[in-house]
């Protein structure tokens, strides 16, 4: 037995260190949620919508985003339209967890592993703003492919985003690319 966790001590390592960072980070934000009325919306969440609104203001569009009344959600009207909305779920902040889990348990250097974890966030959020703003636009186009669009493209951008840049610091930045 010694020998097989001799043998498997990275790969055991690796596992504990995501796991436990996928925990801690995923209790922290629980506790974060908690804060808030169970008829709310986060501020993450506030915060994700107003970006929307700015990045489709940017090419005049005819957008407009309010807090739910009756929901708690941020609500995206397209060209007077009620199109999508954007709940907790869609903040990406449950994927960001996962990608910064990830890089932890494959950590290098700590400045290092630190500025892709802030650089990999930052562009986790912004390709988010932009597919929430995509997604209202196509969906106001083709409301038959919503489906297809939020339930299978959209995701799929989103999380082969997050995977091409875990292969980008497993081969460039990671204690294990040497």
């Amino acid at each position: 037995m010694k020998k097989y966790l001799i043998q498997f001590k990275p790969f055991l390592i690796f596992i504990g260190t995501f796991f436990s960072a996928y925990i801690i980070l995923t209790l922290v934000y629980k506790l974060y949620l908690n804060s808030f009325d169970a008829n709310d919306i986060d501020g993450i969440s506030t915060i994700v919508g107003y970006n929307v609104d700015q990045l489709m203001q940017a090419f005049n569009c005819d957008i407009m985003t309010r807090k739910s009344t009756t929901h708690p959600c941020i609500e995206v009207w397209y060209n007077k339209t009620y199109i999508v909305r954007i709940v907790e779920g869609c903040n990406a902040v449950s994927v960001i967890i996962l990608f910064i889990s990830f890089v932890i348990a494959f950590s290098g250097k700590f400045k290092t592993t630190l500025f892709f974890i802030l650089f990999g966030v930052l562009l986790i959020y912004v390709l988010n703003v932009a597919r929430i703003a995509l997604l209202a636009v196509l969906l106001y186009h083709f409301p038959q492919n919503e489906h297809i669009l939020h339930g299978v493209l959209f995701p799929l951008i989103i999380y082969g985003f997050v995977f091409i840049l875990w292969v980008i610091w497993i081969n460039k930045f990671s204690k294990y690319a040497k």
